[in-house]
């Protein structure tokens, strides 16, 4: 070869300056990890069939994904070994995919999206406990998953073209900078400033922050607010400025009513109770000398609040015993006069509540668990749950400590394993000495679900004798599994039981819903049981028995598919209407003759409260999210913090549903829907909303800052 020809090959790199850069452009490369992100999200998107695909929030997830993707590119392009950015490039991808597809699963299983911290804890006890139903729920997301893996499968293959041995130029990588930092402002700016800015910051949790912003950025928030803490919300814009007129009895439940059950007593010629339920604490003082600024404002916003006040049930069983149960997927359709007798029996004869409401709390068994122990309305606490985060705190206010330092005994029970969802940690912490499987429950089957009328054999006899033979009163606490999905009679021990009986009266039912029906006939058996050994013992006059679910039967519904939920109930609605969460407050003691009915609003936040005022304990009312069911200082057409009040959960990403007295409204339509005969003024609707705000937001601050260890309760 001459001396020519090799500076003629040579030319190019003399004259120009520039490294050669085997295959593929700087475009294609930056693009690249921005474009496999954008997929994901908008993958995912679509696939949710309960989130509008064309809205504000795609433009947000655009740009916070071309951000991300971005950012993940320089990084890698950074590393001067490019073998390992390759590796690292591909496992980034790929634990990216399993994460959208894990989000995915949750999505189609429970209609929720759940943060990354609570899917790793709670990962151990799905798959242990729950492998069978995972293994059904991967085959449903086959689809999807195999969609979730294309960019990989274009990166195995295009590798060397993303990342070039020699990298990007300097310049280039400015550029891409540069872009980096435009798109992370344009998708915070549409992010801080407007309605869902809440969502993005104080409020922040990821089953709503998923459609509006997007897994990646759900994900970033969620490690930022695990180190450096949620950002406070607007406090002091949640004390309504607006003086509160001092309400009146409204003659609730009904006036006819006599505690005793017998119609033909006066209550006029009773003495009635009177007088606020509070334990005298001076919360302006208390905010006077606080120098920690969010205690402050929560003793500001308790000072805030009317204390209900005592009414002629209070003290109506004080030194009677309590059995208090949370009834796993629960709800008034598994009440039948002939397959459940005992649940018919129960739900008509004592108190009958006729407006009861159990919301989604998004948080499964255990959100609604922790609203019917803690009388708080549950939330994500710092991503977790809330019954989780009051494990570790001060909880002087629970049912299990003020019976507790009444001398009574508070067992409690779950007959399933006894550490799920951390649940040996924040029974114990209320104050409950609690058994489940492992734990000192033993039963004389393995079965799935577990039986609630053999955890009702197994336990029942103990407290009733110590109340019968030593006097010992007894408060005693059952988490029930007997109704748990998946309603089937292959997957589902306690439906196959019980098959029979509801295939002869309800033929032409879907099998899912046969199943619930079928499995709640073991809950009828164990509320039999115990009924029976109650009047064998002589006390079914001393012992008042409550009841509600966790939650609404939801794994009844098939995302985008079949409502089995509809088809019990025989009419139709959607996730987020406050109809579906309507349910049952099974109240009932031999001592109560004629039936009770109560249409006040109430909901499960409101149980503590009112069986505090029911047994005569002391305690302040205002450190609760509900109130007591039977307080009558209110109007029904006027506003007040005292009024009843019910509170859904936030989880189609619209606001917080609410029933009042006055009415209905729906975040869903942002609807305000009046009662026959009510009429309210023109500010009603935007205080009640800033109400409901104060409930959830001081809730959470309350489990969060560890709020009752500052309030010095009376001994």
């Amino acid at each position: 070869m001459s001396y020519s020809s090799k500076a003629r090959r040579a030319a190019p790199y003399r004259h120009t300056g520039r490294r050669s850069r085997p295959g593929g452009s700087p475009l294609m490369s930056a693009l690249f990890f921005p474009a496999a992100i954008l997929y994901h999200e908008l993958l995912l998107r679509a696939f949710d069939r309960s989130t509008p695909f064309f809205d504000l929030a795609l433009l947000r997830i655009l740009l916070f994904s071309l951000a991300a993707g971005l950012l993940l590119f320089l990084i890698l392009d950074l590393l001067p070994w490019k073998p390992a950015a390759r590796i690292a490039g591909g496992v980034m991808l790929g634990l990216g995919a399993v994460l959208f597809c894990v989000e995915r699963g949750c999505r189609a299983t429970f209609n929720l999206y759940y943060g990354l911290g609570f899917m790793g804890g709670m990962a151990g006890d799905v798959t242990g406990d729950f492998g069978s139903t995972v293994a059904s729920v991967v085959l449903g997301l086959i689809p999807f998953i195999l969609l979730s893996f294309v960019p990989l499968a274009a990166y195995v293959l295009l590798r060397n073209m993303v990342f070039q041995e020699e990298g990007q130029e300097n310049l280039t990588r400015i550029i891409l900078a540069v872009g980096l930092v435009i798109f992370q402002l344009g998708g915070w700016a549409l992010s801080v400033f407007g309605a869902q800015a809440k969502y993005y910051t104080y409020e922040y949790t990821a089953n709503v922050s998923i459609p509006h912003f997007g897994v990646v950025t759900s994900l970033r928030l969620e490690l930022e607010y695990a180190v450096a803490g949620i950002p406070a919300p607007p406090l002091g814009e949640f004390i309504d400025p607006v003086e509160t007129p001092a309400p009146t009895g409204t003659g609730n439940p009904d006036p006819s009513a006599d505690p005793s059950g017998d119609p033909s007593s006066d209550p006029v010629q009773k003495p009635v109770p009177t007088g606020p339920n509070t334990l005298g604490i001076d919360f302006n003082a208390l905010a006077e000398s606080e120098s920690n600024q969010t205690i402050q404002n929560i003793h500001q916003y308790l000072a805030s609040l009317t204390p209900s006040e005592k009414n002629q049930y209070t003290g109506m069983f004080k030194g009677k015993n309590l059995i208090l149960l949370t009834a796993e997927g629960f709800s008034p359709y598994a009440i039948d006069q002939e397959l459940t007798p005992t649940l018919y029996k129960l739900t008509h004869e004592g108190f009958v509540f006729n407006n009861f409401y159990q919301p989604d709390w998004t948080q499964s068994t255990c959100g609604g668990e922790f609203a019917v122990t803690t009388g708080i309305i549950p939330n994500w606490v710092n991503g977790g749950l809330a019954a989780n985060a009051s494990a570790g705190i001060a909880m002087p206010n629970t049912l299990a400590k003020l019976f507790a330092a009444q001398g009574y005994a508070v067992p409690a029970w779950h007959n399933h394993t006894y550490t799920y969802y951390g649940r040996d940690k924040y029974l114990g912490n209320y104050g409950y000495d609690y058994k489940g499987i492992g734990n000192g429950l033993e039963l004389p089957h393995t079965l799935w679900p577990n039986s609630d009328l053999e955890m009702m054999e197994a336990t029942v006899d103990g407290y009733i004798n110590g109340y019968v033979q030593e006097g010992k009163p007894f408060h005693a606490y059952y988490m029930t599994v007997s109704g748990h999905g998946y309603y089937s009679w292959g997957g589902n021990a306690m439906s196959r039981k019980h098959r029979e009986a509801v295939e002869a009266k309800y033929p032409s039912l879907s099998e899912t819903s046969q199943a619930y029906l079928a499995c709640n006939m073991e809950l009828d058996l164990a509320l039999e049981y115990l009924v029976d050994k109650l009047e064998a013992a002589g006390i079914a006059d001393d012992t008042l028995i409550v009841m509600t679910g966790d939650h609404y039967p939801y794994l009844m519904v098939e995302e985008g598919g079949a409502d089995y939920y509809n088809e019990l109930r025989g009419f139709e609605d959607k996730e987020g209407d406050t109809s579906r969460y309507k349910n049952t407050l099974l109240m009932w003691s031999g001592a109560i003759e004629t039936p009770i009915q109560v249409d006040t609003p109430c909901y499960t936040p409101d149980i503590v409260p009112t069986l505090c005022n029911l047994f005569g304990l002391d305690y302040d009312s205002r450190l609760y999210s509900g109130r007591d069911i039977f307080a009558e200082n209110y109007q029904a057409d006027q506003y007040s913090n005292c009024m009843p009040l019910v509170v859904f959960a936030n989880n189609v990403g619209r606001g917080n549903s609410w029933i009042t007295a006055a009415g209905t409204y729906e975040a869903s339509t942002n609807t305000f829907t009046p009662n026959p005969g009510v009429t309210v003024d023109d500010e009603y609707v935007s205080r009640v909303h800033r109400l409901v705000s104060a409930k959830v937001n001081y809730s959470k601050l309350m489990i969060q800052e560890d709020y009752f260890a500052h309030v010095p309760l009376p001994e």
